[in-house]
């Protein structure tokens, strides 16, 4: 990738200081999540009262946890989000060729870095989203894993750990903490802590920390990245029989 199609941000400083609705973002994903991972298991009979089927229930608590932080989210970064949406239109042939190319890098690199560290083998994360796309129409999954889900991804480990904590901490600091965390993420509550599992996500999270960072920390660009590649593995998902479901265990969502 050339430096001359470099997406540079608009010259705004003020944007990358800390907010309390940043603050109040990050304490409620944190808390959500670590009460869902400590709690899942105690709600598990209440939500199969209220809920018509297990995957119902699993399906509502995820909606329920990325949309009410993904609004906050969104209130907080609605500026950067405008701002960097303008600039990208400013060259969209550049948004266009670049976020498939980058899908595309992701996933050269996410089956380097599990053929790298052995055999395949999936997180609980992983086969948890498997089971419930085998269970709730696409329709439903893709407002989740496609629009939402990654926003509030990136809104947490690109923008406010790289874009705005880099004001305060070495860059690539806030870099090497991204990617960490990013890949910590997608493992909470994996019995055993291997490197084949973490492997695909550290390689997920380091080529969005890698176009955030290339295209001038333009936050939209890497949520467009994100999102057409977890779009992607929905539709091999939903495509492709329940029996081939392993062959696509290296692509992490």
């Amino acid at each position: 990738m050339a430096t001359a199609h470099r997406v540079p941000p608009a010259p705004q400083p003020q944007l990358y200081r800390f907010s309390a609705l940043d603050v109040v973002a990050m304490i409620l994903y944190v808390a959500l999540a670590g009460f869902f991972t400590v709690a899942g298991d105690l709600l598990a009979p209440f939500l199969r009262q209220i809920a018509p089927t297990p995957a119902a229930a699993s399906y509502a608590i995820n909606l329920l946890f990325y949309a009410s932080v993904g609004i906050l989210a969104f209130v907080a970064a609605r500026r950067v989000v405008w701002r960097d949406l303008r600039v990208l239109a400013t060259r969209p042939w550049f948004t266009l060729l670049m976020v498939p190319a980058a899908v595309v890098a992701m996933m050269i690199l996410s089956a380097i870095a599990v053929a790298a560290s052995g055999n395949v083998e999936t997180s609980e994360n992983q086969a948890g989203l498997q089971a419930l796309m085998q269970q709730v129409p696409a329709w439903l999954m893709v407002p989740l894993l496609v629009v939402v889900g990654p926003f509030v991804e990136e809104f947490i480990f690109r923008h406010l750990l790289i874009g705005k904590l880099s004001r305060r901490v070495n860059i690539w600091v806030c870099c090497v903490l991204s990617v960490v965390l990013f890949a910590a993420l997608h493992i909470v509550g994996q019995e055993e802590l291997t490197l084949t599992v973490l492997m695909p996500y550290l390689a997920m999270g380091a080529t969005l920390v890698f176009v955030y960072v290339w295209t001038g920390q333009n936050l939209m660009f890497a949520y467009f990245v994100h999102a057409a590649k977890n779009l992607l593995a929905v539709v091999f998902i939903y495509a492709i029989p329940p029996e081939f479901f392993e062959q696509l265990e290296q692509v992490p969502v």
